[in-house]
C-alpha cells in the first residue's frame, strides 16, 4: 500500500469515557469526519480492554479516572494486548502523577478535555504516525518530573488526587461534584480522605502540602 494511500485511510477510533455526554459530544463531532472512524464506545476500562480486543482499533481516547478499572489499568491492558493500539489520556484535570502514570502504563499522549474539535483531530492522526500528542501542561509536568524526584503518594487514590487538584483550583464540594457528576456526599467522603491521609485538619492546609509536595501545579 502506497504512503498516499495509507494517510487516506481512516484512523479506527474508540472513546473510553463513563459520562455519557462526554462520548456523545465527542462521537458527534468525529461522526461528520470522513478522515476518522468511529469505531466503538466503552464506559468504563473492562469493557474498553474487551472492546479493544475485538475492535483493535487505531487510536483509544481515554478517560484516566472511572469508577472500576480506570483510566491507567486499561492503557496497560490494552497496549499489553494490542501492540498496535495507541492510547490517548483525555481528561479534564491534571498533576504530575497521573502524567506520569498515564505514560508509565503506556499511553503516546495526554490531552485535556478543553482541546477544540480540530486539535484534537490533529493529535489522533499524530499519534496513529507514532508521534506523542501534548497539552502544554502535560509537556511542562514531564520536563519537570525528569529534572526531579517525585514525592510520595501518601496513598491518594487517582479520584483523590482528582479532587485535591479541583480543590487547589478553588473549587468547593459543590462545583466539584458537578465537575464530576457525582453527589456531594462523595465529593464531602473524598476531601475527608484526603485530609486523613495527609495528616491535616482543613482543605487550606491540604492544598498547601499539595503545592510543598508538587502533588497538584
Amino acid at each position: 500500500m502506497s504512503a498516499s494511500t495509507d494517510r487516506e485511510t481512516p484512523v479506527r477510533l474508540v472513546i473510553v469515557d463513563d459520562h455519557p455526554l462526554v462520548r456523545q459530544g465527542l462521537g458527534a463531532y468525529l461522526h461528520s469526519r470522513t478522515d476518522i472512524e468511529l469505531v466503538g464506545e466503552a464506559a468504563g476500562g473492562e469493557e474498553a480492554v474487551s472492546l479493544c480486543g475485538r475492535l483493535q482499533p487505531d487510536i483509544v481516547l481515554m478517560d484516566m479516572v472511572m469508577p472500576g478499572m480506570d483510566g491507567m489499568s486499561a492503557t496497560r491492558e490494552i497496549v499489553r494486548a494490542n501492540p498496535a493500539t495507541q492510547v490517548i489520556a483525555l481528561t479534564s484535570f491534571y498533576d504530575r502523577r497521573s502524567v506520569k502514570a498515564a505514560f508509565e502504563a503506556g499511553a503516546i499522549g495526554y490531552l485535556l478535555k478543553d482541546i477544540s474539535g480540530a486539535d484534537l483531530v490533529e493529535a489522533i492522526k499524530a499519534a496513529r504516525a507514532g508521534q506523542p500528542p501534548l497539552a502544554a501542561e502535560a509537556a511542562k509536568v514531564l520536563i519537570t518530573c525528569a529534572l526531579q524526584p517525585v514525592e510520595p503518594e501518601r496513598g491518594l487514590t487517582p479520584r483523590e488526587m482528582q479532587v485535591l487538584a479541583m480543590m487547589a483550583e478553588g473549587l468547593n464540594n459543590a462545583e466539584i461534584a458537578q465537575e464530576l457528576y457525582v453527589s456531594r456526599s462523595t465529593v464531602k467522603a473524598h476531601v475527608s480522605r484526603i485530609l486523613r491521609k495527609l495528616e491535616v485538619s482543613s482543605r487550606t492546609e491540604a492544598v498547601s502540602v499539595a503545592h510543598r509536595e508538587h502533588m497538584v501545579e
